[in-house]
Order: structure tokens, then sequence, then C-alpha cells
């Protein structure tokens, strides 16, 4: 069982590194490109550092991983700019192209399911409907700060920094991405608890 988990993690991070590697190659904008993957060289060292003595649920790394990608390749094109998106703005007949919407969704899906686990294995919350408020109630908390990071590249970057903002002209950008954030948590409760506790109810029997 540790065998395949330790392969599972060694092969999530050679893609994660090979992924960064491409990505930065030749990425539309350095500066957008280095602000866009560097919650990953934050999420990065503790992942790695923590692996031994609080390894998470194979589920869990399986969608870190999936989380990264989509700030990678937002941060190679630019989220206005990612393909996918245009794909999907033709396809829905939308103003505007939405690859920024899909990862505020993953940064309350994600985060959500990154607080719960921690939450419950260290038994700090007892009780499933307080559990899932604080769990939204964290997400939240990602979800303004993030606003707040990207409120203060715009003042110390000016123009610069609207390829990070990816507004597209949209004023209610900010909200809308703390919406996005509020229903990936959301889905992610309502769709993942029960498997997610599995997960690590088998993690606990196998420590």
């Amino acid at each position: 069982m540790m065998k395949s988990r330790n392969l599972l993690f060694v092969i999530l991070l050679s893609g994660l590194a090979l992924s960064l590697a491409l990505s930065g190659w030749h990425p539309y904008d350095r500066t957008t490109w280095i602000l866009e993957i560097f919650p990953i060289f934050i999420a990065l060292p503790v992942l790695v550092t923590t692996y031994k003595k609080f390894p998470l649920t194979t589920f869990l790394y399986v969608l870190i991983f999936l989380h990264a990608l989509v700030l990678i390749v937002g941060g190679a094109y630019s989220y206005a700019r990612v393909p996918f998106g245009f794909s999907l703005q033709e396809w829905f007949h939308l103003s505007r192209n939405p690859y920024d919407k899909i990862g505020h969704f993953f940064q309350g899906f994600v985060p959500a399911l990154v607080a719960r686990e921690i939450l419950s294995r260290q038994h700090l919350v007892k009780g499933t409907k307080i559990l899932a408020f604080i769990v939204v109630c964290i997400v939240l908390a990602i979800s303004a700060t993030y606003e707040l990071i990207e409120w203060a590249a715009a003042l110390m970057l000016g123009q610069g920094a609207d390829e990070f903002l990816g507004t597209q002209g949209d004023p209610w950008d900010t909200q809308s991405d703390m919406f996005l954030a509020l229903v990936g948590a959301i889905t992610a409760l309502i769709f993942c608890s029960r498997f997610h506790e599995a997960q690590i109810s088998k993690l606990s029997a196998n420590q």
C-alpha cells in the first residue's frame, strides 16, 4: 500500500515539475506566469516536508495536482487567453473567456477538502454541520485574501497587472471570483464528503 502511494506521489511530483518547466519555457507574460504559479511554490515544500509525518489522502494529492495544473495553464497563457476557455466561450455563447472562473472554482473545491481533512483528522471540530460551516468560512477567507493580493499587485504593477487580474472589463469580477470559490467549496462538501471520509478512514487504518 505504502509503495503504491509513494510511487503515485513521485509520479505527481514529476508531472508537476515537467508541467512547470514547459509552462515557463515561453509564457505569454513572464510576470503573470510567476504570479500565477507562486502558490505552487508555497504549497509544494509543505506537501513534501509533511509527506511522512502527516500524509494526505491519495484522493487529495490527485486533486491538488489537478488544481496546480489549472494554475500552470493559466500562468502560461494568462487566464484571459487560455485556448480551452475560448472554446467554452464559443460553446456557451459567453461574453468573455471563462477559464479564470474554473480556476476560482478549484480555489474553493480543493482547499475545502484540504481544510476538511486537516480539521477532521486532527479532531479539531466535532459534528459534520459545524465542520462544513468552518470549511466554507476558511475557503471564503482564502478567496478574499487572494483578491486582496490581486488588489495589491494592481497597485504595485499598474497596467502590468492586467494579465494577472484577468478581469476582462468585468466590474464584478472580484465578487464572481469569490462566489465561484464558494460554489466550489459547497460542491466538494456535498459530492465528495462521503468518499473523502472513506479515504481518511483507509489512510488512518494503514498508518
